[in-house]
């Protein structure tokens, strides 16, 4: 049984296409990961910034809702994992560069810490984590969307 050229082009053909879909679907996940890595750790910045001032007028509307912490852990760690995701496939795939990964565990650690740094500084710390894994998701976004390699693929 020989090996015909129609056999060995359909091979790389199919091949290419089943290449071609692998990487358009992780740079889908990619994007969704890192646009929602950006809305997840904004609403729960917006929250923890919000709590103070929502939290005194909750009785007055008839409603009751403690702070929860492990909530906002749990946040967090769907945080770290989206942001993980997103900037592992930008890695691997596209730019190579380890800087967002400086900035997302960065602003993480900040962010895991900020009562230690006393509640008065809690809303500023918590303001500085947040924009830090935000920073994150856009530098991974901008490295993935101007490689220059990916789009020869």
């Amino acid at each position: 049984m020989g090996i015909s050229l129609a056999n060995v082009l359909l091979y790389y053909l199919v091949s290419l296409f089943s290449a071609v879909r692998v990487s358009h679907v992780l740079a889908t996940v990619r994007n969704v990961f890192d646009k929602v890595g950006i809305t997840v750790t904004s609403l729960c910045a917006i929250h923890c910034i919000m709590l103070p001032i929502i939290l005194p007028v909750l009785p007055l509307l008839g409603l009751s809702v403690g702070h929860n912490h492990a909530f906002e852990r749990v946040m967090l760690l769907v945080t770290i994992v989206l942001g993980f995701i997103a900037l592992f496939i930008g890695f691997h795939r596209y730019h190579r560069k380890l800087y967002p990964f400086y900035s997302l565990f960065l602003g993480v650690f900040i962010y895991w810490q900020r009562d230690v740094w006393g509640h008065e500084y809690e809303h500023a710390v918590l303001i500085v984590g947040a924009s830090l894994v935000v920073l994150a998701h856009v530098m991974n976004m901008r490295l993935c969307n101007s490689c220059k390699s990916c789009h020869d693929h």
